[in-house]
């Protein structure tokens, strides 16, 4: 198995190889071992290379590949003794932090985290699911932050914040009272068409069945009844639409994690040529938030099952 070693980042917070700050050991498809993400600074890559000296950096994968038919035991148990100490001791770091410069607001308590509760808003959600190590308690209705991530929490702070108290219900009462400006109403048109599960796409050049990204983010292409569009009543809406093209209605669905993990990202952003069709095979940069946020879906998604029993 081959790959190429990715150089030691700088010294900072714990964050995994995306970003995300998730731990995962997983099997490999090419044969016997492991795919190891786990959040790292620069000394506890530097451990996990001396501890394994054959694993190799999988960018399509955005993993360690370690070879060996134990891999993902020998892994899993040196996960757990080294990344212990590592999670007390930003637990504790971060605890220093917020209480030499704690936030002080009514969306945020401390219990054995930091404890942050909001009206509904997806742009508080959005906001927290790209906080490391943030989850959400489903008993507590709340999202539960590790002070380990305090750093990160406070930074996106002003964001969550201000989106909290947008979505209070009198805040939101007050708004629907008034009449909508343009780009509001523009905006609630893009919901609406959004549910409608379509997507208008160059008919000299539709996509394959897997995963690619639009102007709405990545999609996966279900089929068409052959519907044309009527570039002048939807251009507004999608913009990419162009005179000198024709196009046909598509439905779709969201891509599901794992196929957005087996996605091999592209190269190069995609051309002006490639965006006016409507399609294009998303980079690395685009497939990151898009996996993490299917992660955290998939997530919650079993959280429920298994809550109903």
């Amino acid at each position: 198995m081959t790959g190429k070693r990715i150089s030691a980042p700088q010294a900072g917070p714990a964050r995994s190889a995306e970003g995300s700050g998730e731990i995962a050991v997983s099997a490999t498809e090419a044969g016997p071992g492991a795919l190891v993400s786990f959040p790292f600074d620069a000394a506890t890559v530097e451990r996990f290379k001396a501890e394994f000296p054959r694993a190799r950096w999988r960018e399509d994968q955005t993993a360690w590949s370690v070879p060996g038919k134990t891999a993902q035991k020998r892994v899993a148990r040196w996960l757990e003794r080294e990344l212990a100490a590592l999670k007390n001791f930003e637990d504790e770091r971060g605890r220093d932090a917020f209480s030499f410069e704690p936030i002080d607001s009514p969306y945020l308590s401390v219990a054995d985290g930091l404890v942050v509760r909001t009206p509904y808003s997806q742009s508080v959600i959005d906001e927290l699911r790209a906080v490391p190590f943030a989850r959400w308690d489903r008993e507590r209705r709340a999202w539960i932050v590790p002070f380990r991530s305090y750093d990160a929490l406070r930074a996106r702070w002003p964001r969550i914040e201000a989106a909290a108290a947008r979505a209070e219900p009198t805040e939101r009462a007050g708004r629907r009272s008034q009449p909508l400006s343009e780009e509001q109403a523009r905006t609630l048109e893009q919901a609406r068409e959004r549910r409608r599960r379509r997507y208008p796409i160059s008919m000299g050049d539709v996509p394959p069945e897997w995963p690619v990204m639009t102007a709405i983010g990545p999609i996966v292409v279900t089929g068409s009844h052959g519907e044309l569009v009527d570039r002048a009543q939807f251009v507004g809406l999608y913009p990419h639409l162009a005179a000198e093209e024709t196009y046909l209605w598509v439905s779709w669905r969201s891509p599901t994690l794992e196929e957005l993990v087996r996605s091999w990202p592209a190269r190069r952003p995609a051309t002006s040529d490639e965006r006016q069709r409507g399609w294009w095979q998303p980079t690395l940069e685009e497939l990151r938030p898009a996996r993490r946020k299917a992660r955290s879906i998939e997530r919650a998604a079993a959280t429920r099952k298994s809550a109903r029993g």
